[in-house]
Parts: structure tokens; sequence; C-alpha cells
């Protein structure tokens, strides 16, 4: 005796529709590719701001604005290297940047040259004295950070990210622009200022 059996056309379908999703699931899994790369290689996939820019900008401006008499002047005036702090860079760009990873590149190349001291934003420095008050009431007395042997700053720098885009058809152009000045903390006097641009042609 032979038994035949078939299944509903709508469970057919739903049967078929899966084995569909599964093979482009597959398939698609199988094509991908990852290669590894130098973390400071030039990669730009979007046209827009990146990690790339962003080292380049903090290089150029920190060469710059070491190069300049507000240096050699305080210098030659107290014998000491001048303390600086990495204030507020703020994005008024058209497109979402972390200003953030842009400070810590100039603070990067502050320290890495040698030239200037670098000390936390207000922000952290009041991270460092919660710190230090837990090691006043907990750390034994012979470890404690102590109170009052902060480095005070001398300047602080300060600055904007703009961004502008002229578009038509397929092709696009973007300009960054970060503008910085530094400050003197004492006098509020601005000691330098200067501004590099990151021009990007991009056709779709």
């Amino acid at each position: 005796m032979n038994f035949k059996f078939s299944l509903p056309a709508q469970v057919s379908g739903i049967a078929v529709k899966a084995a569909l999703c599964t093979a482009l699931i597959i398939s698609g899994c199988a094509t991908r590719s990852v290669t590894r790369v130098e973390p400071d290689k030039q990669i730009d996939l979007s046209g827009r701001w990146n990690d790339t820019d962003s080292r380049n900008v903090a290089t150029d401006m920190v060469k710059d604005v070491l190069a300049r008499r507000w240096r050699s002047d305080f210098v030659s005036r107290y014998a000491k290297n001048p303390v600086v702090i990495v204030g507020i860079i703020q994005n008024k760009s058209n497109e979402h940047i972390d200003s953030e990873t842009f400070i810590q590149d100039i603070q990067k190349e502050f320290i890495n040259s040698g030239m200037v001291r670098v000390v936390e934003n207000s922000v952290l420095r009041e991270a460092i004295r919660k710190e230090r008050g837990d090691q006043a009431q907990f750390a034994s007395v012979e470890t404690q950070a102590k109170f009052g042997k902060e480095l005070g700053a001398n300047f602080m720098l300060f600055g904007t990210i703009t961004s502008t885009e002229d578009a038509q058809g397929k092709r696009r152009v973007i300009d960054y622009k970060v503008s910085l000045h530094l400050s003197d903390m004492e006098t509020n006097e601005i000691v330098w200022l200067n501004s590099s641009e990151q021009k990007k042609y991009i056709v779709n």
C-alpha cells in the first residue's frame, strides 16, 4: 500500500523562503573578508572626518604652536617648560565628530614633544581629587597622594571644528576647518592662534 503526503501550499512556501534565507546568509558569510592593517594606515571609505584627519591636524597644529614665541619667552623668563591644559574643542560641523579623540591626539603630541607639560582638564581633575579623598580616608599615610600639590597650568588651549559641503550630482567636496587658540591663564591674553583644513573630494 502506497501512502502519499502533501504539505499545504502555505507551509511549503515558508519552507522554501527559509531555505533561501539560510543560503543567502551562508553565502554572505562565505564572501566576507577581513584584513589586518597598520593602525596609522590611511583608509578613507566614507569621506567623513576620521582618525587620520584627527592625527594629521593634531600633529601640524602642535608643531606650529610649539615653534612660536610664547613658549621661548616663557622658558627665558621662568627657566622651565610651560604647563598646558587642552580645554574645550567644540564640534560645530555638520556631522558627529568625537572631539575627545582629537583632544587626546593633541595631548599625545604635546607630551611626546617634551617641550611642555600637560595637566588634566576640569572634569578629570575632579575624578582624581575624589580618588585622592578616598586615599586620605582609606590608604596608609605612606602611600597617600597628598592634597595641595597639583600642578597649576600656565596656558589653556581652546578650539572649534567646522565643516562646509558643496555638492553637485554624484560629486561632493567637504572642507573641515579646525581653529585653535592658546590663552594665558593669568592675563587672558591670546598668545597663539591658527587653523588647519582637511579638504576631501568625493565621487559616489
